[in-house]
């Protein structure tokens, strides 16, 4: 029963379809000697074959592709088809990246035996033991809801491509080149939506707030005719942190009412901060108005500040050492 829900999910992880079209038996497994349980299919004009039973010893053409990198989607299944991971929903949808290394008696029976029957092309389910595999690939007992859904791990798997180490290692460095372009752009697309934001708020709210060089917007809420601090010197500030609408995620009241310090310029908060303070006088207060690219950016920061926010800090600067 299992497999034909397994079939029902493959088009969409492996991005396929008409894979009922297959040809031979749904209902059989071919297996090695080791027990693994295995399904390969290749693409030959238009369709999806399923290719022969290997030995029971394995793909005697494997030791041609040891030293080579396997870029293959893969999705592990329990006994009762929850999935458990689904390699296309992780690390932007990048395929894992596995060395193809010999095959060492203690991994018969593993997750590294069935990739290595693996070519180019390929797609396949295998089918294991769950104390098997978990003894030999992940080297822990096997998890009490795995154990009571069948004691059985599926995994279906994709192949992209088998490269040489270099290859792999010229296509990873281009897609993070890429993944680091994108981020700009995508950085200078929020900057000018954030502006917008602030501005906005700022109207909202009446307040009359100037925008500093490196991109900060402050508000002098009580003016001081003190010095201000220089890089390096050591401020002490009482603050209250919130988002645009209203949240308060942190505040010195929640921690004694006791002000924090830090040396300025010295990267011990976040820029905006760095930025903010520096503009204050000693003994001022003002509102921080802070984009999230000076803040914490697409991080965020635990579960108070989501990705992407713009703060509003409520700041005194109390004393400068």
């Amino acid at each position: 029963m299992f497999l034909s829900r397994m079939y029902a999910a493959w088009p969409a992880l492996l991005g396929m379809a008409g894979l009922m079209s297959f040809q031979g038996d749904p209902s059989s497994f071919n297996r090695l000697r080791s027990g693994v349980e295995y399904r390969i299919y290749h693409r030959e004009n238009g369709k999806y074959v399923r290719r022969p039973a290997q030995a029971p010893t394995g793909d005697p053409t494997y030791t041609s592709r040891i030293g080579q990198i396997i870029s293959l989607h893969m999705e592990f299944r329990t006994g009762r088809d929850s999935v458990l991971m689904n390699s296309r929903q992780q690390s932007g949808g990048q395929p894992a990246r596995v060395p193809l290394d010999t095959i060492r008696s203690s991994q018969r029976g593993g997750i590294e035996e069935a990739v290595s029957l693996l070519q180019p092309g390929d797609s396949a389910v295998f089918r294991f033991n769950a104390d098997s595999v978990f003894a030999k690939s992940f080297r822990q007992p096997v998890p009490p809801f795995i154990r009571k859904a069948g004691n059985t791990l599926v995994v279906v798997a994709k192949v992209d491509k088998i490269q040489t180490q270099e290859a792999a290692m010229q296509e990873v460095q281009e897609l993070m080149r890429q993944a680091q372009e994108k981020e700009k752009q995508q950085a200078a697309q929020r900057l000018v939506q954030e502006d917008a934001r602030i501005q906005a708020y700022l109207k909202q709210n009446k307040l009359k707030g100037v925008k500093a060089p490196g991109g900060v917007y402050y508000v002098i809420t009580k003016p001081s005719t003190g010095a201000k601090p220089q890089a390096g010197q050591t401020v002490s500030v009482l603050y209250k942190g919130m988002l645009l609408d209203g949240k308060v995620f942190d505040s010195s009241e929640r921690n004694g009412n006791q002000p924090i310090e830090f040396p300025l310029g010295q990267g011990r908060v976040i820029p905006g901060w760095d930025q903010g303070i520096a503009l204050l006088n000693k003994g001022s207060k003002a509102i921080l108005l802070i984009p999230s690219s000076l803040a914490y950016g697409s991080r965020g920061a635990g579960a108070d500040i989501p990705p992407n926010a713009i703060l509003r800090f409520d700041v005194e600067l109390v004393n400068i050492k």
